[in-house]
């Protein structure tokens, strides 16, 4: 999910593939001209269209174990590749309250710099309603998909020890390991936010919509998040009285 702490989860887990053998996905980029595919710092996909993913297949072939970042919805090739154990994915989430107010804030930067990104085009309210919507969508593709490896971001925020070394056995390395307890060490949430580049971090703070948003704007965030809400523990039900589901 944008927003959603997905640089820093990134980075953790392409460093533990690399503590554990595994290669630098930015030499892979390189090595194999996968310039026009995995883009910016994060090697980033894009989607997972079936030229993409067998492009991005093709480094392993010759025996090379990578990570790299997407944020669109699975495909049926990406599901068929992960129900076979050809390909893991772990995907991270968060309160989408929150990522739309990081996203729109983020666009509001960058439209201020004159630069233009992926969020440039939130003017408003409205448009942001409407990016984030997309992202729940997608949100839920990822997480009804049993091998994948879900996490909240608010957990990796405030339990982060367990959560990273829920994450390296996940990858099937030990998190005892000195090498692997290097990599979890060195993205420490506060160390994180300090020290590192393209991790994306700002604020990155939990229920920070709560004062951003007017009364009538968070009635209209949880009433259109309202399942996806309750379902990953990000709104009670005592909450959730009265709210109707969004048109």
């Amino acid at each position: 999910m944008p927003r959603a702490g997905s640089g820093w989860h990134y980075n953790l887990m392409h460093d533990l593939v690399v503590a554990a053998g595994g290669n630098d996905a930015r030499q892979i980029r390189k090595q194999y001209h996968l310039q026009s595919i995995l883009t910016e710092v994060n090697c980033n996909l894009g989607a997972l269209t079936p030229r993409r993913l067998l492009l991005c297949l093709l480094p392993s072939i010759f025996g090379n174990t990578y990570v790299f970042k997407a944020h669109a919805a699975p495909t049926a090739l990406a599901k068929w590749l992960l129900a076979r154990g050809w390909m893991k994915a772990a995907y991270i989430y968060r309160d989408p309250r929150d990522a739309l107010l990081s996203a729109y804030e983020n666009g509001r930067r960058a439209r201020e710099k004159g630069n233009h990104n992926a969020f440039a085009e939130l003017i408003d309210f409205e448009h942001a309603l409407n990016f984030m919507r997309q992202y729940v969508t997608i949100s839920e593709q990822w997480l009804a998909i049993r091998s994948v490896l879900a996490t909240r971001y608010e957990d990796l925020l405030s339990d982060y020890e367990a959560e990273a070394k829920r994450l390296a056995q996940f990858l099937g390395l030990n998190p005892s390991e000195p090498k692997i307890q290097a990599v979890i060490e060195r993205y420490q949430p506060q160390r994180s936010r300090e020290e590192q580049k393209g991790l994306h971090f700002r604020q990155g703070k939990i229920g920070r919509h709560r004062q951003a948003f007017s009364e009538q704007e968070l009635e209209r965030l949880n009433r259109a998040f309202q399942p996806y809400l309750l379902a990953h523990g990000y709104l009670a039900p005592s909450q959730a009285a009265g709210v109707q589901t969004a048109p």
